[in-house]
């Protein structure tokens, strides 16, 4: 019970890593607020963890890439329980493969709003309520913003300055002791990850190759990225900030 009576904002939270987020801060007693655009499948989350408990989850309908809708829905968390400890800046896309020559100036601006500027926004909103708590930020950033993609190169490019407002908004919160970490997963067994897969003639041979760049032979599960965001967001990882875990399973290593 790790995260008891604490609560946690994760955006993008109804499915794929976000709703490993919510699953295990929420095993771990903490009541958990899922923003997302999906109310369907935010609602039906919700409804199926705090039916369970121990804690509570609340569904906040929101579109990240609004700036008003985010700040409102970080205000209503605030005000149905009490008080906020964690938000982890989860929501995003992944464009399909496309080229620079290809990716209009337009697409990479929606781009930047979705992946970045929420970010962004997310961390100035909550801060208010943070600083009460002196709780943490966790940004989900991608493997990719570190050692690149083809044809990903505006999706890169948001990830990679997630982490540089990582950094230096940990400089700048440490005074007032908010700690603010990434995570840097690399290939996640999610439901994106299959949609995917179920585009090309062979899914189970692509889901194979996908699982074999592990050393494990194996995508990681959503559950796993989410209990490394409990790791930053607890007192166990109480001396780390500005740090980005990369959570890639060795896939980078024996290059």
């Amino acid at each position: 019970m790790r995260f008891q009576h604490k609560v946690v904002i994760v955006t993008g939270g109804s499915y794929g890593i976000g709703e490993g987020c919510v699953r295990v801060f929420h095993a771990e007693g903490g009541h958990v607020a899922i923003l997302a655009r999906g109310r369907e499948a935010g609602e039906k989350l919700a409804h199926e963890l705090t039916t369970r408990g121990p804690g509570r989850a609340l569904f906040v309908p929101c579109d990240v890439a609004d700036a008003a809708q985010l700040e409102a829905a970080i205000e209503t968390v605030a005000r149905e329980f009490g008080r906020i400890d964690c938000l982890i800046n989860n929501a995003g896309a992944h464009p399909p493969a496309t080229n620079i020559e290809d990716t209009s100036l337009e697409e990479m601006e929606a781009l930047l709003r979705l992946n970045y500027v929420s970010t962004f926004a997310g961390c100035k909103f909550a801060l208010p309520h943070l600083r009460k708590t002196r709780g943490t930020i966790v940004n989900m950033s991608s493997m990719v913003a570190l050692v690149g993609q083809p044809q990903s190169v505006a999706y890169c490019a948001t990830k990679a300055a997630q982490l540089g407002l990582t950094r230096a908004l940990a400089v700048e919160l440490g005074s007032a002791g908010v700690r603010v970490n990434a995570i840097c997963p690399g290939n996640v067994d999610t439901p994106l990850m299959r949609s995917w897969a179920s585009t090309l003639p062979d899914p189970a041979s692509a889901l194979k190759r996908v699982a074999d760049l592990q050393v494990f032979g194996r995508m990681a599960t959503i559950e796993e990225i989410g209990r490394i965001a409990l790791f930053l967001a607890t007192e166990d990882s109480s001396f780390l900030t500005g740090q980005v875990i990369e959570a890639e399973g060795g896939a980078c290593l024996d290059y």
